[in-house]
């Protein structure tokens, strides 16, 4: 009977920080309610070349394209890819949520992009919606330049 007590209170204090436990909520700006990703990839391209009046692009000819804004429940994402060639020389990001997850996520997913040179990366634990909407514009962007 004297153990009950204390094993009483201490279970209590135990369960106080799972009570007071606030889940983070996605503190985007959108007022968009769409809950599912843009299904028709609407990518716009645009290209520069480094040799100004060639009419034919050269190897090292610079193309910008961006990818689809893709809509999920954290806020808009869409980037930016630079191709040199063949090869992807640079992402960015034109679009993403504020949120502390996305922020961490971002320079990973661009990094695993540039070593893979492709969409198929692996999606960052944490922000797993905000890297499926990544890969999904990367994709789009991907698509965009070879057409």
């Amino acid at each position: 009977m004297k153990r009950v007590i204390p094993v009483l209170v201490l279970s209590v204090a135990g369960l106080i920080p799972v009570w007071r436990y606030e889940p983070s909520i996605g503190t985007t700006t959108s007022t968009t309610t769409t809950t599912e990703a843009v299904s028709t990839p609407t990518p716009t391209a645009t290209s520069s070349s480094s040799s100004g009046s060639s009419s034919t692009p050269s190897a090292s000819s610079k193309k910008v394209v961006q990818g689809t804004a893709i809509n999920t429940s954290k806020g808009t994402v869409q980037v930016q890819v630079t191709f040199e060639g063949d090869k992807i020389s640079s992402v960015s990001m034109l679009q993403q949520p504020d949120h502390p997850q996305t922020t961490a996520a971002v320079p990973v997913l661009i990094e695993e992009t540039l070593k893979a040179q492709s969409s198929k990366i692996d999606t960052v634990s944490g922000a797993t919606i905000t890297s499926d909407a990544y890969v999904q514009s990367l994709q789009a962007a991907i698509d965009a330049k070879g057409a």
